[in-house]
């Protein structure tokens, strides 16, 4: 059971939701309260549902999608933020219907299809009949798109821009590589470089090479079959690494113009801080980083400056360029 409590406009004009509350709300929800494997989820049929602050938009979720990340936090990735935190709601991705939103909100109404992404860090996330979000998380949905198909696109799609325009800031006419270009970050970053005007090699499973070259990428290399190194030629203005093992890592920055920018989605901080606490893990993931960027300023000609980003965020390392 769930109400909503608002005000009158006025006679005929229906209920205003702009100043709505979620007081006494509640609603089914997948919780996480321990780490672990997927039977550590746990539906539970009454979970209450936080008050709306002025910018945030109560959706009604039609459809999520379950992210790499999701899974990774699951298993206890981020362990040394979040334990503390149990128990929480996982999922970043939604579209659905907004049921209400506070009172700072001015570019949506109740009743429109939306889909969007919550940040990395959120502690509440998708997992449930009712899900909050800033407002600036959210956009229309296309009707031609399903809530299905709506769901899977955002995160995955902003992680890629990300990379794409905020850190490398691709411009035609540039050549980019994605390594793993099959998955969903790696397909959104060949169709984003496409529309840019730049050309696009990708590494992907045999799966996906019909799919890789569908959305615009001018080569594909089966990595399973291919050796990498040798089929592909040239240099790269942009790296991006969506798998992040470190064989991948010495392949793409031999690819790498000086001056380039290799973005990898698997960070270092998160992992260490929770090997070793906060206390000593973010020095050490400082330091590991530190190194790596005196190895390839002095082995390739090239300086790798880190962003400073949250542990579950991604791509968190870049090298070179306008960063």
């Amino acid at each position: 059971m769930w109400r909503l409590a608002g005000r009158w406009r006025r006679p005929g004009l229906g209920f205003d939701f702009r100043a709505a509350s979620t007081a006494a709300m509640t609603c089914r929800a997948v919780v996480l309260s321990r780490f672990g494997g997927p039977e550590v989820l746990e539906v539970r049929p009454s979970v209450e549902v936080p008050d709306l602050r002025p910018r945030e938009v109560l959706v009604r979720a039609r459809a999520v999608s379950i992210n790499p990340l999701d899974l990774r936090m699951r298993s206890g990735y981020g362990r040394s933020i979040f334990e503390p935190l149990l128990p929480l709601i996982l999922g970043r991705d939604i579209s659905g219907e907004v049921a209400a939103f506070g009172s700072s909100v001015s570019s949506l109404i109740v009743g429109q299809e939306v889909f969007g992404a919550l940040h990395p860090t959120a502690v509440r996330g998708t997992y449930a009949d009712y899900a909050i979000l800033s407002e600036d998380e959210l956009t229309l949905k296309p009707p031609s798109l399903t809530h299905v198909e709506a769901s899977a696109i955002p995160f995955a799609a902003l992680t890629a821009w990300r990379a794409l325009k905020s850190t490398a800031r691709i411009t035609k006419g540039q050549r980019l590589l994605v390594l793993g270009g099959g998955g969903a970050v790696g397909l959104a970053a060949i169709q984003l470089s496409v529309a840019a005007g730049c050309s696009v090699s990708t590494t992907c499973g045999s799966k996906s090479i019909d799919r890789v070259l569908e959305a615009g990428a001018e080569q594909a290399v089966d990595y399973t079959v291919e050796d990498t190194e040798l089929a592909i030629k040239g240099q790269f203005d942009a790296v991006l690494d969506t798998i992040g093992i470190p064989v991948n890592e010495r392949i793409g920055i031999n690819f790498l113009k000086k001056g380039g920018h290799y973005m990898t989605l698997q960070g270092e901080a998160a992992s260490i801080a929770d090997s070793y606490g906060l206390a000593i893990g973010l020095p050490t993931a400082t330091a590991i980083l530190l190194k790596k960027q005196i190895q390839y300023r002095y082995s390739h000609g090239i300086e790798k400056r880190g962003k400073k980003k949250n542990l579950c965020d991604g791509p968190v390392l870049s090298i070179g360029g306008h960063t």
